[in-house]
Order: C-alpha cells, then structure tokens, then sequence
C-alpha cells in the first residue's frame, strides 16, 4: 500500500488553529506561514534548513551567539560543558523574522552531549512559542533526537511538538531523500512514499547479524554496546536492523540502547550505522 498525494493534516492542533484563525480574521486567514529557524555550528544542521526550506516553501532564520563557539573544538566542547554545568545559556542575537507571524516552526540545532546546542537553549529561553506547533530537526555523531525534543519541550511548554527528524552528520548527503520522505509521511508535502513498516519480532542474534553489526558499527569511535538481539523491517532499497545493545552508563549502570543499522539490497554497499536511541 502507499501513499499517494496525500496533504493530510498536520494534526489536531494545526487544524484548530487555522480554524481558529479564519473564524477571527477571514482575510489574513490565507497568509498562514511556517519558519524554519536553526542553529547551525559546522553546516550541517543549516543544509536540512536549505532542504526543509526549499520543500515546503517555509521563511528560514539563523539562531546567532553574541558572543560566537569560534574557538577550537576542544575550546568549545570546554565551554559548553562549563556553561552547562553552571546552568547557563549564551545571549543570542534577535532573529529577523517575528514569531507571531508564524503558526509552524521547524526548529533545528546539533545535539551537544545529548541534547540541543547551547545557542538553541539560549534562543528558546526567551522566545515565546505559546500555540505553536514545533517539527524539531536534528544532526548529530550518534543520536539525540528524542533528548534533544524532551529538553525542547521543557523550553517550550505551551507549545505543540510533532515528530521531528534526525541525520547522523556522516550521512548528510542521505537528508535530501530523507527530509523529502520525512515531510510526505507527516502530511506537510504532497508525494508519494512507500508505507513505514513495523519492525519484526526480536530474535537472537545468529552470525550473519553479528557480521553486520560489525560492518555498520565496528569502525564508530565511541561505544555503542554489546549487541544481544535484533528485530528488521524492509525499507526502500534493504533492510533496517533494530539492535539491542547492552553497555553501562556514566555512573556505570547497567543500560540498553537501540541502534539501527540500514543494509542496502545492493551488493558491494556498506551496511550503515543511523542513529542510536538511548
């Protein structure tokens, strides 16, 4: 079964609004917008901006630090962890585009240790999103995408979140098919795009998932756990792999992790780590 050019709505909250909007002003009732807004600290997070922009005909605006995380890598993970530790956020730069203007936000940042950036923090500490409704959108090393929108949500409590996107930065050049499909499948586009399958039963890992585990993850440079299970789906183009892996946490408790794994019906593809949930 597919889906085909399907414009569904957003969701509940959307409809009501927009209802709501042409009740109390008929005429503006057709200037209804959405705005991309990011943070944007190697690029990548601004390219799914530029794809999520161009897709959907959204307003774009940059979150920008007064005073600006140019320093060294090293520097600047020294100075986040310091200004997370104290609790604080930077002083951002006013955007360009007022808020009040714009029903949708697409709001996306790089995950910094588990969560948003410290300039998206500090934007969101002062924007007022009161009846918005937020698509969160996010790049990282691993993951982050689930903490990431909860820190979002705690920022931002009356406001409405809907289930964002997530791209590893070593798969960047993936986001464009992504964010196209992402968008069709939230009813945002119009398209057509295969149905999400549910993942299979869990199962014992057997060699050949042992092997591909090591293919897709062994070259990671930081712990992802052991693998003790393994469910699949068919996707476009292969199969995706739901592992469970057990490691400890940083006070050494014991933890689980899922990572997906997507392996390509093409021979001679690597098979390719996507994202861990924690």
């Amino acid at each position: 079964m597919k889906i085909t050019n399907s414009l569904l709505i957003l969701g509940a909250a959307v409809a009501l609004t927009a209802c709501t909007d042409k009740q109390a002003n008929t005429e503006n009732a057709e200037q209804t917008k959405s705005l991309v807004i990011y943070y944007s600290q190697t690029g990548a997070t601004a390219k799914v901006a530029d794809l999520i922009a161009e897709q959907t005909g959204a307003d774009m605006d940059s979150v920008v630090a007064v005073n600006p995380y140019n320093g060294s890598f090293d520097e600047t993970i020294a100075r986040c962890q310091d200004e997370m530790k104290k609790g604080e956020v930077p002083e951002v730069k006013p955007i360009a585009h007022d808020i009040a203007n714009y029903d949708t936000l697409y709001i996306g940042t790089p995950v910094w240790f588990g969560t948003m950036a410290q300039p998206m923090a500090g934007f969101l500490k002062t924007a007022n999103l009161e009846g918005k409704v937020v698509i969160p959108f996010v790049t990282f090393g691993s993951g982050g995408l689930e903490t990431t929108t909860a820190a979002m949500k705690t920022a931002a409590p009356k406001a409405t979140f809907v289930d964002g996107y997530g791209v590893r930065n070593a798969r960047i050049e993936k986001a464009a098919d992504e964010v196209k499909t992402f968008l069709i499948r939230r009813g945002i586009i119009a398209g057509e795009v295969e149905d999400e399958l549910p993942f299979g039963e869990t199962r014992k890992l057997n060699d050949a998932d042992k092997a591909l585990w090591q293919e897709a993850c062994g070259d990671y440079p930081m712990p992802l756990g052991t693998p003790v299970s393994v469910a699949e789906r068919k996707v476009k183009g292969g199969t995706e792999y739901q592992f469970t892996a057990e490691s400890k946490d940083a006070q050494g408790n014991a933890a689980k992790a899922e990572v997906f794994v997507v392996a390509s019906e093409k021979e001679g593809v690597k098979a390719e780590f996507t994202h861990v949930v924690r």
